[in-house]
């Protein structure tokens, strides 16, 4: 057997090792998540209405997650995709206009709720954001403009909702932050609430 083929059976064999790790839970929960965005309270909406410009507005989501525009008073946003929003407003103009076309591009993004990241404790700016498509740790840290001074971030955790149950995932945010510790930058999904305690003394 010459020298290349037993290179080739030494890597071969290596890949095969490196497909066995199992991922962790929260990297298969992440993997599983979709990406749609749905409408929440207080986003900036653009709704064109093909051929009509006096219909085409912008428009923000009400606190309520209903919407008004000419012809249509009350509409409930909220909770649906912005495709699924713009059948809605035709099927309302509908009543008035001949075959409308209309689409909706969302410009100031909020999100529902069960959407949003919540970061709470000893971050720098603690606050409620967006969640995004393949969302880390490391992007909430970047969002919040880091840790205070008093955090302890090795002790924060990812507090998850998983059908119906809510699991606790250790986040290391110190060894990320500091050390560039990469295998610390756990996936973030919609909905979950990070808690970042203060450091003992």
């Amino acid at each position: 057997m010459d020298l290349t083929r037993v290179a080739l059976m030494a890597l071969v064999l290596a890949l095969a090792g490196c497909g066995t790790k199992e991922p962790s839970s929260a990297i298969v929960q992440s993997q599983a998540s979709t990406a749609i965005y749905h409408i929440g309270p207080l986003d900036g909406l653009e709704i064109f209405v093909w051929r009509m410009q006096e219909l085409s507005r912008g428009v923000t989501v009400r606190p309520d997650g209903r919407i008004s525009m000419p012809l249509i008073d009350d509409l409930t946003a909220t909770g649906k995709t912005p495709t699924q929003l713009a059948r809605d407003i035709e099927a309302q103009l509908s009543k008035y206009v001949q075959d409308p076309t209309v689409t909706v591009i969302v410009s100031g993004f909020h999100g529902p709720f069960s959407q949003q990241v919540r970061i709470v404790g000893e971050a720098t700016d603690p606050q409620a954001i967006p969640y995004q498509a393949n969302m880390t740790v490391l992007d909430v840290m970047i969002a919040v403009h880091g840790l205070t001074k008093f955090a302890a971030g090795n002790r924060a955790e990812l507090v998850r909702t998983i059908n119906g149950k809510e699991a606790v995932i250790p986040v290391r945010i110190d060894d990320l932050i500091k050390d560039g510790d990469i295998d610390a930058n756990v996936p973030v999904e919609p909905g979950d609430v990070l808690i970042i305690p203060q450091a003992w003394f």
